[in-house]
């Protein structure tokens, strides 16, 4: 594989725009890891928030109520898993961005995702992901959204790993020929010891990066109680993911095989062990059911007599939140002590010419049983914003996708990343990009976005 190369960089200026009451910046994607507008490092402090089967997003109500005790946790990120696209979100997602907090949303529904036996992707499924991803992509803090979720969870469920990639990389055309934001498209997948470092590395291996995720996620329950490190299997999560080109992060955490859970695997997550290859962690989950994950149970609401309360599977999911106890104070007190620092874009940026594509997984009999050079079942055609930049791609796999357009593809910094050495201590000639003073006191600012780096031929 050819390392990351320079191509170019190109500025837009983007106008003056109204400040909205829940201004928020947008989260992007480069290289290995997810960066705020002003280039700092972003990194998920998350919760798993499915209140209810059908849309957790729809009662702004309840999402201000429930959003005043995440913010209390210290949560800056919520996974939800389905919503109705159909359905009016403003009021929880204004109220998610006045409280800093970003969404990871699924794409898929239950009769929509793929399956791991006889998998397949179709036009159907297509229009509900895309539906989905118009109704979220207007939102400033929709930071990712995932193509699956836990699809492959046996040993012999490889087969289904081209589908879910067609997956992403359709949506991924279809993002660009919309001209939505490079909301970042990703995977959330199940712990499967005997596959999981050939599913991560086949997700990000390809030569274009319009066949590969923009992240990978891993629903990893392996630190439980008292453990380490080293004993826990994060030092083997940690090896596998060294060197990872796309954010990776853990989009399920929180065993509670010993209660109560202390939540001592995210001191590793965000310490000097992991926080230089992983961006964080979702913990699972914040109501708690039948399964006992839950960080919260409702309690009544002044007035509202218990007839009228929301009930689901034996389970109030409306209401005051109430703490369970000790597990969200464990978890808020976790989390109060872990701020890595990370990066910043400016530094970052000079070390993507060393970072490559993973090294794609070999098929192999009874196992990994993935041809990865074999075209992927996609229904569109790429479609590459850079059109401008088209070239020929070299590599292995270039040749075996007939019908596909090849061009050079660049990483994109966020949109309105900006060097204010007030705020972050870039300095202009280090990033290549001039300097704007914010109109201090006004509702209007004086945008400018950058186009950063080509990064692999």
């Amino acid at each position: 594989m050819r390392p990351f190369t320079t191509l170019s960089v190109v500025a837009w200026l983007g106008g003056f725009h109204v400040l909205p009451v829940n201004a928020i910046q947008t989260i992007s994607a480069v290289g290995s890891k997810f960066f705020y507008e002003d280039g700092t490092q972003y990194f998920l402090k998350g919760i798993a928030y499915q209140l209810t089967p059908q849309d957790p997003l729809i009662d702004t109500a309840q999402c201000k109520r429930d959003i005043s005790r995440m913010a209390e946790l210290g949560t800056n990120a919520i996974r939800v898993y389905h919503v109705d696209p159909k359905a009016n979100h403003d009021g929880c997602m204004e109220a998610l961005a006045a409280a800093g907090i970003y969404l990871f949303v699924d794409l898929d529904t239950f009769d929509t995702s793929i399956r791991q036996v006889n998998p397949q992707w179709t036009h159907s499924q297509f229009d509900r992901y895309k539906a989905v991803l118009d109704e979220f992509q207007k939102y400033n803090n929709t930071a990712g959204v995932f193509v699956g979720n836990e699809v492959i969870n046996t040993r012999e469920g490889s087969v289904a790993a081209p589908y879910v990639l067609a997956a992403a990389h359709d949506i991924k055309s279809y993002r660009n020929e919309k001209n939505y934001r490079n909301i970042p498209v990703g995977y959330s997948a199940a712990d499967i010891a005997e596959l999981r470092p050939m599913l991560q590395n086949y997700l990000a291996c390809r030569p274009d990066s319009a066949d590969r995720l923009d992240f990978f996620s891993l629903n990893a329950y392996e630190w439980c109680g008292p453990s380490s490190y080293e004993t826990s299997g994060y030092k083997k999560l940690q090896t596998d993911a060294s060197n990872y080109p796309i954010p990776i992060f853990f989009s399920e955490t929180g065993c509670n095989v010993a209660r109560p859970r202390t939540f001592e695997d995210q001191a590793a997550i965000f310490g000097p062990e992991m926080s230089n290859t992983w961006s964080g962690s979702m913990v699972y989950e914040w109501i708690q059911e039948a399964n006992d994950y839950g960080l919260i149970n409702y309690g009544p609401l002044p007035g509202v007599p218990a007839a009228k309360m929301l009930v689901q599977d034996g389970f109030t999911r409306q209401g005051e939140p109430i703490p369970v106890a000790p597990d969200f104070h464990n978890l808020k007190a976790q989390w109060a002590t872990l701020r890595p620092t990370g990066v910043a874009l400016s530094d970052y940026i000079k070390s993507t010419s060393t970072v490559k594509p993973a090294s794609c997984p070999a098929s192999t009999p009874g196992g990994w049983v993935v041809d990865p050079n074999r075209p992927l079942p996609t229904l569109v055609q790429k479609y590459h914003r850079a059109a401008s930049d088209a070239t020929a791609i070299s590599g292995p796999g270039s040749g075996s996708h007939p019908g596909y357009h090849s061009a050079r593809v660049t990483s994109v910094a966020p949109p309105n990343y900006h060097t204010y050495s007030a705020v972050n201590g870039v300095s202009v000639s280090s990033s290549g990009m001039k300097d704007f003073d914010r109109l201090a006191g006004a509702s209007l600012f004086l945008c400018m976005s950058i186009g950063a780096l080509a990064l692999w031929l």
